[in-house]
């Protein structure tokens, strides 16, 4: 059995992941940056704001926003939980890069889609092979491998470990959110899905955001904040169409990348000196190193592995 895929169809595919993974590589910078002049939770619900806007208006221009009406009270439910999920997947994830560098809190967000397969055995009775399995093993060692001078520290960097235990919470939130979105696919697109949880986000978190913050802003604050959100849009808007060009594997393989591009641009902006004293770089020694290598190879053969076996 062959697998081809046709030259424009990959340049298309290629195009629109790699904006997207840009995009998700770039947004732990400017989180990092908004942290100085407003809080998570106010910037989280600007972010749903702006998202809720524009889904609602694309979703009644293509008329796809009928599908609610064919909703139960349990799909609410779910709906209500995928929101307050990934709310807290939002906030969580801003507040951990107090702790930990971009690239670092990209890196350990790479736990995410192996709860999700844990997830969807548990749920949706999906099977984890040995492959998977181990798979799971050479990730969790490959976190311990570049944390390692924390293990050593007496201590001294247990702020480290508190950013550690905040992104991967951060991580279960987001695969809750998922697995909720999951269930309910067939009955509600991922659009209007995504706008829901955006209104329901902006009613939660409205009482405990701070707008006065917003009317402080100067205009190079206000390009960050606006940057944070548009760039859900862009990033998943990017990730969808890569879809429908890309097999899900090497869209997923594609995404792995992630933390690597978050540690090559964190570099580039304490190389060059920009936003000075907030940004350093990472000091990495080999066994660091080869922990990054092992959980971004263990991510991509996760998901190369099975497509390889299946087109030969």
């Amino acid at each position: 059995m062959t697998i081809t895929m046709k030259a424009s169809d990959f340049k298309l595919g290629l195009i629109f992941i790699s904006t997207a993974v840009l995009f998700w590589g770039l947004l732990p910078i400017a989180l990092k940056l908004s942290a100085d002049f407003i809080d998570p939770i106010t910037l989280t619900w600007f972010r749903f704001l702006v998202a809720l806007v524009i889904s609602f208006g694309f979703q009644c221009y293509s008329g796809s926003i009928r599908q609610f009406a064919q909703l139960d009270r349990v799909s609410i439910l779910k709906l209500v939980l995928a929101a307050l999920f990934l709310m807290l997947n939002y906030i969580s994830f801003v507040y951990c890069l107090e702790y930990l560098s971009p690239g670092a809190s990209q890196l350990n967000f790479q736990t995410a889609p192996f709860f999700l397969a844990f997830g969807g055995a548990l749920f949706f009775n999906e099977k984890l092979s040995p492959f998977k399995l181990s798979c799971f093993a050479s990730l969790a060692l490959g976190i311990l491998l570049f944390f390692h001078p924390n293990l050593t520290s007496n201590g001294q960097d247990s702020s480290v470990w508190l950013g550690v235990l905040i992104v991967q919470f951060s991580a279960l939130s987001w695969t809750c959110y998922a697995l909720l979105q999951k269930s309910m696919i067939s009955r509600l697109s991922p659009a209007n899905i995504l706008m829901f949880i955006y209104g329901v986000g902006i009613c939660l978190m409205a009482p405990l955001s701070d707008f006065s913050a917003l009317g402080q802003l100067d205009i190079n604050q206000w390009w960050i904040v606006l940057f944070c959100a548009l760039n859900t849009l862009v990033a998943y808007g990017c990730f969808g169409q890569s879809m429908k060009y890309w097999p899900t594997a090497e869209v997923s393989a594609m995404i792995a990348l992630t933390p690597v591009l978050s540690f090559s641009l964190t570099a580039l902006v304490v190389k060059w000196q920009f936003w000075p004293g907030v940004f350093s770089a990472d000091n990495l020694d080999l066994l660091s190193i080869s922990g990054i290598v092992l959980i971004i190879a263990s991510v991509m053969v996760l998901q190369l592995y099975p497509r390889w076996k299946s087109a030969s």
